[in-house]
């Protein structure tokens, strides 16, 4: 049940996280197409409805409003971080190798979230301090090396775990964080990439989902397929995840969670066909006769009306 409740848990963070950066990354590409440029993070949009007023408390209040997002990642973080460390002191004798083995994953697992602790905190401080903000691009760079190192730790667990089922789940989630590896990458190289920008939000939507997947496959009773079962070490009483004894049934369960994967990358394509509709009508973009939004530089309009009087 625990780790079922961590699944949920990770699951909810990666999705608002994901869904948040997507509807900004949006909103910033239809208000102003000319001057976009990726962000590593959006902070909380100011409310028209608020008016601010020389009293500090009211500016402090603000800036909390508008770092609320980052304090949520940070909170989230730390608690991912604590609880990989607190398993790690656990024996598990139901992986290769043991209880040791499993002790140090799971402390590479909590250094990889301690990484990204770190530079979340960084941002926050720069942001509400007097330290100097570190560039996009380098924060970018830091990000992609956090997920790479997430998908080495994810990569190892799925080589020691005795379930084929939870290696398989183990193995997706380590290609979605090397994907995001790359696509920030690509972010600290261009940072006017808005595809990379985009598609990095959708994969981490695609995480969040992942997760809940693995959490209701491996540890929920009325959704491990057919043919499969909980592991239990008699001797210590440690309950692990689940296992196909017979060739069959894991080659099935393994289709059955291809398929779901699938499933899931499906439904993050129509979140975001649902989000950009979305956040176009709050924008108040219009479509007049073709497909591209209405420029916002006054200049630009000026250029293609002369060149239209010289044609």
């Amino acid at each position: 049940m625990g780790e079922m409740m961590y699944k949920l848990f990770a699951s909810a963070s990666l999705l608002t996280l994901g869904l948040y950066h997507l509807i900004c990354t949006f909103f910033h590409l239809l208000k102003s197409p000319q001057s976009y440029a990726a962000k590593p993070f959006y902070p909380f949009p100011r409310l028209s409805t608020i008016t601010i007023t020389g009293n500090n408390n009211n500016h402090h209040n603000h800036n909390r409003l508008q770092n609320l997002p980052l304090f949520i990642l940070i909170l989230s973080l730390f608690i991912a971080f604590l609880h990989q460390t607190l398993i790690s002191f656990y024996s598990d004798p139901l992986v290769k190798g043991s209880t040791p083995v499993h002790r140090f994953s799971s402390l590479n697992s909590a250094a990889v979230f301690f990484l990204f602790l770190l530079i979340a905190v960084y941002f926050l401080l720069s942001d509400s301090t007097s330290l100097i903000p570190l560039p996009s691009d380098l924060l970018f760079a830091l990000a992609s090396v956090g997920f790479f190192l997430h998908y080495s730790a994810a990569s190892s667990s799925a080589s020691i775990q005795t379930s084929d089922l939870q290696a398989h789940c183990d193995s997706l989630s380590a290609r979605i964080s090397a994907l995001c590896s790359l696509l920030c990458l690509l972010l600290a190289c261009r940072s006017r990439l808005f595809i990379a920008d985009a598609a990095l939000a959708a994969a981490i939507c695609l995480q969040g989902l992942w997760q809940l997947q693995t959490g209701l496959s491996l540890y929920v009773d009325s959704f491990i397929p057919e043919g499969c079962h909980r592991l239990l070490d008699v001797s210590s009483g440690v309950e692990g995840s689940t296992k196909c004894d017979i060739q069959d049934s894991k080659l099935r369960a393994v289709s059955v969670l291809d398929l779901m994967f699938t499933v899931h990358v499906v439904l993050v394509v129509i979140i975001i066909f649902v989000t950009y509709t979305m956040v176009a009508m709050a924008a108040g973009v219009r479509r007049t006769g073709s497909y591209e939004a209405l420029p916002t530089d006054s200049n630009h309009i000026q250029m293609k009306s002369l060149t239209g009087t010289q044609a």
